[in-house]
């Protein structure tokens, strides 16, 4: 009876385990400025209709003990695409699955970002833009997973929901935006 508890033990502690996901980090700089740590970027959301995509990826941000997430939206098509743009009242809201909303404050200039065409004339409209958290709304991501993100752009709010699981059309990885901050914010806290 011991050796099977310890088994079985052994065996939960194992699966515990191989359930985290490591920190992907993918800038990691102190220097006398300061101190900056960012994860690899990662697909929280993709759509695609009509030969029309859009694509949302976060990487999380720690810049001299502030939190934030650096997103970036990428749409594409090959037909004229509105532009979204970020303005000083721009703001990000994370609906939990626990009822609770956490608002992020946009910290950049106004910006519409880009736009680019590939090889074959299609369209791709860049923008990207970094959301700070206020010190106490950030923890109660690594409780909850995020069920809808609304983005106040300059001129419109959109609404994103967020799955459970995502295989992208893109690169074919699986990622699991519901469990985003639940899974990597800690690995940019100090």
């Amino acid at each position: 009876m011991k050796q099977l508890f310890s088994t079985l033990l052994l065996f939960t502690l194992s699966q515990f385990n191989f359930a985290q996901k490591p920190c992907e980090i993918d800038a990691n700089v102190k220097d006398s400025l300061g101190s900056f740590k960012s994860t690899k970027q990662f697909i929280v959301y993709e759509r695609s209709f009509a030969g029309n995509s859009t694509h949302l990826y976060f990487s999380l941000i720690n810049s001299n003990g502030v939190l934030g997430i650096d997103m970036q939206q990428l749409k594409r098509s090959n037909e004229f695409m509105k532009a979204n743009c970020f303005d000083k009242n721009s703001k990000m809201y994370l609906q939990l699955n626990n009822g609770k909303i956490i608002t992020l404050l946009y910290s950049g200039s106004d910006s519409c970002g880009s736009l680019v065409y590939d090889d074959n004339k299609k369209g791709n409209r860049i923008l990207s833009g970094t959301f700070i958290f206020t010190k106490e709304n950030f923890e109660e991501l690594e409780l909850s997973p995020v069920s809808i993100m609304r983005i106040k752009f300059a001129d419109e709010t959109i609404d994103y929901a967020f799955k459970s699981e995502l295989v992208s059309e893109l690169d074919k990885i699986k990622y699991n935006p519901e469990k985003y901050f639940m899974d990597y914010l800690k690995c940019i806290k100090d």
